[in-house]
């Protein structure tokens, strides 16, 4: 097998691997493997040596570069700052922001960048960019209210 295809094959392996991983990193060392593997295919670089430090040289450039530049559209947008990941007892109580006019008791709303399918009281009229609280989740379902439950007393 020549050397050239075993530099794509573990490029796109690497690519691939960033399905699994989704941390933004491995798809910068996959893409810069490919173009050592395209740039000994034309001849430009020859020796073992070389494949290595272009390899290396083009997967920090890439990484320190462009990472930070995609990342917000690889890994999505996220509301808040921190990368802490909260559990749904954290939410009770939070507030969150209706997307949608509720119909039913049935809308969604968007907690800490995501959009959630909602339930509130059917007699609760909640209209889109109206602050909710979260009182309640059943599974991924949020349970809201317009009242705040924190100035109950």
């Amino acid at each position: 097998m020549d050397i050239a295809l075993i530099w794509v094959i573990v490029g796109l392996l690497l690519i691939l691997s960033e399905l699994l991983a989704t941390s933004v990193i491995a798809v910068f060392f996959g893409l810069a493997a490919i173009i050592v593997g395209l740039l000994l295919w034309l001849g430009i670089i020859d020796s073992t040596a070389m494949q290595f430090f272009v390899f290396a040289t083009l997967s920090l450039v890439l990484l320190f570069t462009a990472r930070a530049k995609l990342r917000h559209y690889l890994v999505g947008d996220l509301a808040d700052s921190n990368d802490s990941h909260k559990t749904f007892r954290d939410d009770l109580g939070g507030r969150a922001t209706a997307i949608k006019d509720f119909d039913h008791g049935q809308g969604r709303v968007r907690l800490n960048g995501v959009q959630w399918k909602a339930f509130s009281a059917a007699d609760e009229s909640i209209k889109k960019g109206d602050t909710v609280w979260i009182v309640a989740n059943d599974g991924i379902q949020l349970t809201v209210s317009k009242t705040n439950p924190s100035n109950k007393g």
